[in-house]
């Protein structure tokens, strides 16, 4: 073009008339390449089930996506496959979350989240671990709440009342810790944590280091 050998409106016609092709081709077919599969037909509202990929990984939908009445989606369970899940199989998901009753006055719900299947009670979330959420029932429910419970009170070792906030000394994965809402300190070696008074944790706090960031190294 700059030589003159070329118009340059015959030159971006040839770059740009099959590019747009291209994106508008890919805009109206993007959708199709997520593996979605007719499972066959649910039963209660006559409407077809599909399994396919979506925005947050595998999935089954009840209901057309361009159809007046929007579809219902659930999330497939761990170690389920898009391409293997049966329509028994897609349709038992869309009985989750269930209602197991009640325990000491709230609620008990039975779901499957990101993390795996859990138990709900009382704004409290506690995994079922292997327990299928279709089949466990309200005692064992109870007994995870318990355990973890339990849990809970082994890892707490003192708390403290500090004005608006709560000054909390815990066992955690890597040893004893002090903890201050969303913010941790380390305990230092030579102290006990048992043994920490108010006083002692917020002279930690205090002289707690800060945590410099590193700079990343520039490439020659």
């Amino acid at each position: 073009i700059a030589e003159g050998q070329k118009e340059w409106t015959s030159m971006i016609d040839s770059f740009y008339k099959p590019f747009h092709k291209t994106t508008v081709d890919t805009e109206q077919n993007s959708e199709r390449a997520t593996g979605e599969r007719l499972l066959g037909v649910d039963p209660d509202s006559g409407r077809n089930v599909y399994s396919r990929l979506g925005r947050f990984g595998p999935m089954v939908h009840i209901g057309e996506a361009d159809n007046d009445e929007k579809p219902t989606f659930s999330s497939l369970r761990v170690g389920q496959r898009m391409d293997e899940i049966t329509l028994e199989e897609a349709l038992d998901l869309f009985k989750l979350p269930r209602d197991l009753g009640e325990f000491e006055g709230e609620k008990l719900t039975v779901a499957v989240g990101k993390y795996g299947p859990y138990v709900r009670h009382n704004n409290s979330f506690v995994s079922l671990g292997d327990e299928d959420p279709l089949t466990v029932n309200k005692e064992t429910a109870i007994k995870l709440i318990e355990q973890k419970r339990e849990e809970l009170k082994k890892m707490m070792i003192n708390e403290f009342q500090d004005g608006d906030e709560i000054i909390q000394v815990k066992n955690g994965r890597y040893g004893p810790y002090i903890s201050v809402g969303r913010k941790n300190y380390k305990i230092p070696k030579d102290a006990k944590p048992e043994t920490l008074t108010i006083e002692d944790c917020k002279e930690i706090i205090a002289n707690q280091p800060t945590k410099t960031k590193r700079r990343a190294k520039k490439k020659k």
